[in-house]
């Protein structure tokens, strides 16, 4: 009897471990399952670290722009290489970063530092275009195309924020909006003077990175950074000028060319600004509640030849409101020299509307 129960305890504690034993041979050679979420998971970590090659592809292309008044360093930016042709680097940039200044000395990712000449720019592209000595180039970008890209989109940044101390900064995010409007003031007033398209990023850009590209996953410059929301409340809202747009301003620059804008010969003012209406002595019919307000017609001009007339409210260009000196630009500047463009307006309290052939202004 005893034997038997030892015999008993015996097979039990056999069968226990042979158990557990099969159990584990199951679950490490039988279950395809775990192996596969551990594959891709391990998928996933490689796919979202792959940022490092595109770095890489685009990194000595980027450089740090100082530019100087004479000896003194008025400001600093960064700029990318687009194009090496005919001995020459081009170099693309903000126009605020070299703005006013004589003197641009360009510092590349490798320390090497060269002089650029100043070949072209513009205020209301926010563009210039730079050049340099080719053998100088390290690297030159690749264009992509931001029509392509899709809000979530992982994109990058490298430039040189606060200056050369710290070239070289890349920052991430995604491309958090396309084509939004945000109104820019050129000037220090609190009026808004111009209204630019750009891309919305998360990416961090502060001063210093101006003129920097923006870029896709496979390193591909999809635009360049231009400005920033600025205020205490405010995190994360970056902008940069969509890539075609400044390769089409960049391209008329290289030439030597001025940007073609239209001219029409009028000052104006925005009708929510009432002390400065005072000043010019221009008094709005209380009906009249929206538009920019003509303070002034120069003689012989396209407006001067239409019959507008100093106190006249335009609120209407082409059929599209303008509520703003900013969307009177904006609005305006989609037509070219040449083209004949409506303006409706106010005359008093009544409406008129009036044709205007637009001219090339040269100033």
């Amino acid at each position: 009897m005893k034997k038997n129960i030892a015999g008993c305890i015996v097979s039990s504690v056999v069968a226990f471990f042979v158990g557990v034993i099969g159990t584990y041979l199951v679950v490490v050679n039988f279950n395809p399952t775990t192996e596969n979420v551990i594959k891709n998971i391990k998928s996933v970590e490689v796919v979202d670290n792959s940022i490092a090659d595109a770095v890489e592809k685009v990194y000595d292309a980027v450089v740090v722009i100082e530019a100087y008044n004479n000896d003194t360093l008025k400001s600093t930016g960064t700029g990318f290489v687009y194009k090496k042709t005919d001995g020459k680097g081009y170099i693309m940039t903000n126009n605020h970063v070299v703005d006013g200044a004589n003197n641009v000395k360009i510092i590349y990712s490798n320390g090497t530092t060269t002089t650029a000449d100043i070949l072209g720019k513009e205020t209301y592209s926010d563009i210039a275009v730079l050049t340099v000595k080719d053998d100088t180039v390290l690297s030159v970008v690749s264009l992509g195309d931001s029509t392509k890209m899709r809000l979530g989109d992982t994109v990058f940044t490298i430039g040189s924020p606060l200056g050369s101390e710290y070239s070289g900064t890349v920052t991430r995010g995604i491309l958090s909006n396309k084509d939004r409007l945000v109104a820019v003031s050129l000037t220090s007033g609190s009026t808004s003077d111009w209204i630019m398209k750009v891309l919305q990023t998360d990416a961090a850009i502060n001063p210093g990175n101006s003129g920097g590209p923006l870029l896709n996953i496979n390193g591909e410059v999809i635009g360049i950074n231009s400005l920033k929301l600025v205020e205490n409340e405010i995190e994360g809202m970056g902008f940069a000028i969509p890539i075609e747009d400044a390769i089409y301003y960049a391209e008329i620059l290289e030439k030597g060319e001025k940007i073609s804008r239209p001219y029409i010969g009028i000052g104006m003012l925005d009708i929510s600004n009432p002390y400065s209406l005072r000043y010019y002595g221009i008094n709005i019919d209380s009906s009249v509640t929206s538009g920019v307000v003509i303070t002034e017609v120069e003689k012989n001009s396209p407006a001067y030849k239409a019959g507008l007339q100093k106190g006249d409210v335009i609120y209407q260009i082409n059929d599209e409101d303008v509520n703003s000196i900013a969307e009177f630009r904006y609005v305006l500047y989609k037509s070219r020299p040449g083209d004949t463009i409506t303006l409706k307006y106010y005359r008093g309290a009544d409406k008129k509307s009036v044709n205007v052939k637009l001219v090339k202004n040269d100033n």
